[in-house]
Order: C-alpha cells, then sequence, then structure tokens
C-alpha cells in the first residue's frame, strides 16, 4: 500500500509505502500507548480517589505493610539481641580488667585510693553541643561495638603482659642479694685486699666480715636454692645459696646450720646461726657474693638495693 503526502511545504508530493512489518510495528506501538494510558488512569483513580480502591488493593496493600513491619520487628529484634550479647561480653571484659589493673596498682606499690577500678571516671564540663546531630544507626552501633571490642581485647593482652614483666621485675628483686645477712653487726674485714690474720701476708678477702656473737641469726639475703650447707675445712659451717643468673651468696663460719642440700629459702629467712667455725680467729659472718664464681663486693649489692 503506498500513501502519498501532498502539502504546500513539499516541492512535490512525498510516497510512503506501507509494509507488512512497518504496520505491525504501528499496532503494537499503538497497543503499548493504550496500556501505559490504562495503568496510569488506574494509578490516578487510587491516588486521587482513595474510596474507589477495592477491596482486593486494600487487603494487599495491609498484607503488604504487615509484612514490612514484621521484618522490620524481626530485624529489630536479632539486632538488640546481638547488641545485648556483645554489651555483656564487654561487660564481662571490664571486670576482667577492672581486677587486672588492681593487682597491677598492688603490684607497682600504688596506693588502693589512687586508682578507683570498680567506679567510672569522673567528668564534667559545658555543654557544647555539635553544630549536626545525627542519630545513631543500628549497624553503626553495632560496627562501634565492635571496634571497642577489639580495643578492649587488645589493652588486656598488653595489660596482661604489662603484669608479667612487673611480676618477672619483683622476682628478680628477690633473687637478688639486697637484705643484710645480719640485722646488727659492723664491719671488721671489708672486701679486698688485707694482712691474713694467720700467715700476717698479703691476701685477697673475697667477702666482708659482720662482727657479731656466736649465736646471732643469719639471714638469706635474697630467694634460692641451698647448694651447699655442711663442714667445709676453710668456711667451717657454711650455706651457699644459687639465686640464678649466675648469683651464689656465702655464708661462713656459722656455729649451726639451720637448712639443708636442696632446700629452697625466701629472701629473709633464717639460715644459720653465727660462729667462729673453719679458719677464724673468734665469732664473725663471713659473707660472700659471686657472679659466675667470680667474688663480688657484696657492700656495692647492698648499696645498689637500698639506692633502687
Amino acid at each position: 500500500m503506498d500513501v502519498i503526502l501532498v502539502s504546500s511545504r513539499f516541492a512535490k508530493a512525498r510516497t510512503i509505502k506501507l509494509t507488512a512489518t512497518r504496520l505491525t510495528m504501528a499496532a503494537l506501538l499503538g497497543l503499548g500507548l493504550l496500556l501505559v494510558t490504562v495503568v496510569l488512569a488506574q494509578y490516578a483513580i487510587v491516588r486521587l480517589q482513595p474510596g474507589a480502591m477495592t477491596n482486593e488493593l486494600r487487603n494487599w496493600l495491609a498484607s503488604v505493610q504487615e509484612a514490612e513491619q514484621k521484618q522490620q520487628q524481626s530485624y529489630m529484634r536479632e539486632s538488640l539481641d546481638t547488641m545485648a550479647k556483645r554489651m555483656g561480653e564487654m561487660q564481662a571484659q571490664v571486670l576482667r580488667l577492672d581486677a587486672l589493673g588492681a593487682r597491677l596498682a598492688k603490684t607497682a606499690g600504688m596506693k588502693p585510693q589512687d586508682f578507683s577500678f570498680d567506679e567510672p571516671p569522673a567528668q564534667g564540663g559545658p555543654y557544647i553541643p555539635a553544630p549536626q546531630q545525627q542519630d545513631i544507626s543500628l549497624d553503626s552501633m553495632n560496627q562501634q561495638l565492635g571496634s571497642l571490642s577489639q580495643l578492649m581485647n587488645d589493652r588486656n593482652d598488653k595489660l596482661v603482659a604489662l603484669e608479667t614483666l612487673l611480676m618477672q621485675d619483683q622476682l628478680s628483686k628477690r633473687m637478688f642479694p639486697s637484705a643484710a645477712p645480719v640485722k646488727h653487726g659492723w664491719y671488721s674485714s671489708n672486701f679486698g685486699w688485707r694482712i691474713d690474720p694467720f700467715t700476717g701476708k698479703q691476701a685477697m678477702h673475697e667477702g666482708v666480715d659482720y662482727m657479731v656473737p656466736t649465736g646471732t641469726p643469719v639471714f638469706a639475703s635474697a630467694g634460692g636454692i641451698v647448694t651447699y650447707a655442711d663442714l667445709h675445712p676453710q668456711y667451717g659451717n657454711m650455706v651457699e645459696i644459687d639465686h640464678g643468673n649466675g648469683i651464689v651468696t656465702r655464708y661462713a663460719h656459722a656455729s649451726k646450720l639451720l637448712v639443708r642440700d636442696g632446700q629452697m629459702v625466701r629472701r629473709g629467712q633464717e639460715i644459720a646461726l653465727s660462729g667462729s667455725t673453719g679458719r677464724s680467729t673468734g665469732p664473725h659472718l663471713h659473707f660472700e657474693v659471686r657472679y659466675k664464681g667470680v667474688a663480688q663486693n657484696p657492700v656495692r649489692f647492698l648499696q645498689k638495693a637500698a639506692a633502687g
């Protein structure tokens, strides 16, 4: 079929051929426009005239809204349950941190009133609101709770490591010769070169002598394990204690030994009674400190402990 277009705008008449394909496409386009017009008309009726809404449509809309509300309520319950679980975990972490902080304060020698771990920190100051107030969403709160939980776990690990270091430091101090072996007494012979009382020749004195009467209690200068507690040809009745890290102390010329080989002793524990056994000119205590087998001046150890 041919369609002839005649117009004063055209210099000559135009002819359009209407083939079967073109006619089909035109029909489909017209049908689509008709359907869109009908849908828009129905939508306008529903939106502009609520009274014209059918019961089926109302029921369908109500069921959709109810399903959405149920889904939101379920999401809220799940989110609240998750937050409650995390809050419980964080409360347990706070209790552990409080107990750990109290132990650290005690280990470090701090006063209990300086750190009140069972009370919230005091806060205050004028209220200056932020320029833009934004509500915190559940997702944002969950993320903040998760980050805070990770931060608390990290702090807990670091505090435990610090507590271990403090305990090791305290243990090292207890194993360091820091306490005088007798409570009263004066040096009758210091560490170093001296005139030997038996030969009259110059000789090395590898310890210090405390002038004390027979039977004076002798105490361990530090904690350790007794490696020798017996009669020695020159030291007489002697106690030797290994404190670890190559440090050994000796207590010689005792009248009586109160410990045995292999016994563990603590700093300040009574280990012997002074006397004048072995190579001795009279009642006194010979005290030595050795590091890796080499005699050291015991006075320096005691002075260092007193300064620390």
